[in-house]
């Protein structure tokens, strides 16, 4: 095979016109006879071609984004902005501090956590150093950095994103791509208090943002485990079998019991056995009901669960929230690292809703206790037991931003509170005086980037943009040492002296 890149300066063009000619010898990095010309050109040929292709094919290039992703326009930026901030709000309200890790960790810190879910991991191509993944959720980068920074106490919270390989469901607020809004106590308490005050925080968020009823799903890695036991599942398919029941949400028993038989093995009567338990969910009444159960109370592990959740309910009763949970056996968050209290919040849907799409969204909140999952990255293997939430932005937005398509109602993409404007030419050097005025005052102004623009565009643009007040300065204001303040909604106007302009505006936005 000729050596090609060997060209020694000369451009494709200038050696094909060599190969055209009718010399016998052609001079490609090496020397071939003329029985080679042919198969020369057409190499040459091929690698033309493949050059010019990326330019031929340009004008059928699809602009858009990757396949379970978006982007989100300044209307939507409004909408996600005032969701973060009750979230964030929120749990800075119960004393958590602000954390962030890299976007993406080591392959291995990854690994062996997430269950049969590991296949959604993003893997980064390797650049000749360390092999990487995109962060799954941010729940494990937070265990590592307790770990890394031999910390045994913390309460925290992370807004970030994080990466999914799976098939996107954009209607229901399933991305590829999302963001994560968690909060977690790591650190040695008296039982269940921690877990109490999460989901204490869910029912704060999910009131705050206003998205309807709802119900908080509880159960306990330790009774689902027990409840396998006693039905005869082997140990080593505990997980496995937990991940099936974890699809109960999203398809029917008669499915799950189907997965369970056909393609992990479970024997009929067993996959009957725990049939029996996870189609039962209720309040106190079944947890009491559990108690009396003669098999289950036979697993120590499922009575341990069981006692946690009858103080969990004491606490939640306190809190004033026990009416918002359910004690559900069929709740399993099949992530592995689960260990205790294990929580989901759902929308209750009205019969006449139950059609909507955008309301079958899932879960709009989840989380669980994992005391391994520290020790997991510590060499000695010491253990901090953590309990914490992750809150469904991207779910909890597709709620917002249909209700809001539904009702009309205007979103204002900017916060500005004055616009600075000119009746007449020549009054950009006065303009500026003003509105630097204005934003060292701490007031959100805007001006047209024109040196002499109309009124009547000026004023629409306020309109239009929402802008509640104008401030306008011509010559006669200037030669009389006051400003115009003028209300967009009323379109009344009044003069302000100069001096006084800061405290008047700040005053009716006060007020406002």
């Amino acid at each position: 095979m000729p050596q090609l890149g060997l060209l020694h300066g000369r451009s494709w063009a200038a050696l094909l016109r060599q190969l055209l000619r009718p010399p016998r010898v052609v001079c490609i990095g090496a020397v071939y006879s003329h029985s080679q010309d042919q198969s020369s050109l057409q190499v040459v040929e091929a690698v033309l071609t493949s050059q010019l292709k990326p330019h031929q094919e340009k004008s059928n290039f699809i602009i858009k984004t990757p396949k379970g992703t978006r982007d989100l326009s300044p209307q939507q930026m409004v909408v996600r902005e005032k969701i973060l901030d009750v979230i964030v709000s929120c749990f800075k309200r119960h004393g958590a501090k602000g954390l962030d890790t890299p976007a993406f960790e080591l392959k291995e810190m990854l690994t062996e956590k997430y269950g049969e879910d590991s296949g959604l991991i993003y893997d980064l191509k390797d650049q000749g150093g360390e092999l990487l993944s995109l962060r799954y959720d941010l729940t494990v980068p937070f265990a590592r950095y307790m770990a890394m920074n031999k910390l045994k106490k913390m309460k925290r919270y992370h807004v970030g994103k994080v990466w999914r390989r799976e098939s996107p469901t954009i209607v229901q607020g399933r991305y590829r791509e999302f963001c994560q809004c968690d909060f977690d106590i790591a650190g040695e308490f008296d039982p269940m208090i921690p877990d109490a005050e999460c989901l204490k925080i869910i029912c704060e968020i999910l009131s705050g943002l206003q998205l309807g009823d709802f119900l908080i799903k509880v159960n306990d890695r330790r009774i689902l485990d027990g409840m396998f036991a006693i039905c005869g599942v082997p140990e080593s398919k505990f997980h496995t079998v937990c991940s099936s029941i974890d699809k109960l949400d999203k398809i029917s028993w008669k499915d799950v019991r189907h997965e369970m038989v056909a393609k992990k093995g479970v024997a009929p009567e067993v996959a009957d056995r725990i049939g029996d338990y996870v189609q039962c969910h209720g309040g106190l009444s079944l947890l009491e009901q559990m108690f009396q159960d003669p098999r289950l109370t036979q697993s120590k592990q499922a009575l341990e669960g069981l006692g946690d959740l009858k103080l969990l309910f004491e606490y939640l009763t306190l809190f004033g929230i026990a009416e918002k949970i359910s004690f559900d056996l069929s709740l399993a968050r099949g992530l592995d690292y689960y260990t205790g209290v294990i929580y989901e919040a759902v929308l209750v849907q009205t019969p006449a809703q139950a059609e909507d799409d955008l309301l079958n969204v899932g879960s709009v909140a989840a989380g669980g206790r994992y005391d391994g999952l520290v020790g997991m990255f510590n060499p000695k293997g010491h253990k901090v037991p953590c309990v914490g939430l992750s809150i469904g932005v991207e779910r909890i937005f597709s709620i917002l931003e249909q209700r809001m398509k539904t009702f009309g109602e205007k979103i204002r993409t900017t916060e500005t509170q004055v616009f600075v404007a000119t009746p007449q030419k020549n009054f950009l050097r006065e303009r500026l005086k003003l509105i630097a005025e204005l934003w060292d005052a701490g007031i959100k102004a805007e001006l047209l980037y024109k040196n002499n623009p109309k009124l009547l565009t000026q004023l629409h643009y306020c309109e239009n943009m929402g802008i509640p007040l104008v401030v306008i300065i011509g010559e006669q204001e200037l030669k009389e040492g006051v400003i115009k303040l003028r209300s967009v909604a009323s379109r009344e106007e009044v003069a302000i002296k100069r001096e006084n302009l800061v405290a008047e505006i700040q005053k009716r936005l006060f007020e406002s």
